[in-house]
Parts: structure tokens; sequence; C-alpha cells
């Protein structure tokens, strides 16, 4: 095992499937940790469960996997979508949730070295999967995280 753990996350809206499988190639990342709640969804494009686990292998021999357990259950996503909620009550309510469902214990380090977690929004900032990434380096405490 490696001394330090790199960690990619990525969402992909606003960026076309050229750019997309780009950048994830150039980053050298070996899975993609799918942790959206619905990835089948027609809004989804080209990062469509079954359509995206095909286009990594083939473009980029990239491995894939879906974790439900690093998604926001649809309570908290709803309450902070569709009712407008504050980000800071959902980073919150989000943190309690992986706690309660000891993410660390789901998932391996492992698992997540060359990995990238992928949700939907285009950036880090507001996204459950920036706190994925934080969340598991304060439990492990090696994690390079690299937002592409």
């Amino acid at each position: 095992m490696k001394e330090k753990i790199d960690l990619f996350t990525i969402g992909f809206t606003k960026k076309t499937a050229r750019e997309f499988f780009e950048i994830l190639e150039k980053a050298g990342v070996k899975r993609i940790i799918d942790t959206r709640l619905n990835n089948v969804s027609q809004l989804a494009g080209f990062t469509k469960k079954s359509d995206l686990a095909y286009f990594l292998k083939k473009i980029a021999n990239i491995d894939y996997i879906h974790i439900l357990d690093l998604a926001p259950t649809k309570d908290i996503l709803d309450e902070y979508k569709k009712k407008k909620g504050d980000w800071e009550t959902y980073e919150q309510n989000f943190l309690q949730l992986i706690a309660d469902r000891k993410i660390e214990t789901k998932i391996s380090p492992e698992q997540i070295d060359d990995a990238c977690l992928l949700c939907s929004e285009a950036k880090p900032h507001n996204c459950h999967r920036r706190l994925v990434a934080q969340y598991l380096n304060k439990k492990w405490g090696n994690i390079n995280i690299c937002h592409l």
C-alpha cells in the first residue's frame, strides 16, 4: 500500500464527453466510484450507469463501481435541491449520514487509490463528493485529494 492515497473527484455537468474522458485519462484515474443517488436518469446523458461503465472501459480502460452508501438520501437531496435549502444544513445532514453509515468501513483505501468520485455538480464546492473525500481523509489521514 502506498503511503499517500491519490483520490480524485469530478462532476460531469458542463463538460463534453470528450473533455470528461480526456481529463480522467490524463489524471491517470484507474476507477470511477459513482456517488450519485440516481445514475439512470436520461438527464445523465453519457454518464448513465450502463453506458458510462462501457465508455470508461472502452475509451480509457477505467473500471466503474457505484457505491450508494456514498450518495445522499432522497430526503437530504430534495431538501437542498427542490426546496432550495441552504448548503450548511445539507452539509451537516450529509456528514451525519456518512458517519452513521460508517463509510470508512464500506470502502477500502485500496479501492479509492487512483480512483475518482463522480457526481453531477460541475464544481466541488457545494457537492457531496468533496465531503466524502474530506471525511475519508479525516478518518484515514493519508489522502491526497485532487478535484478535476
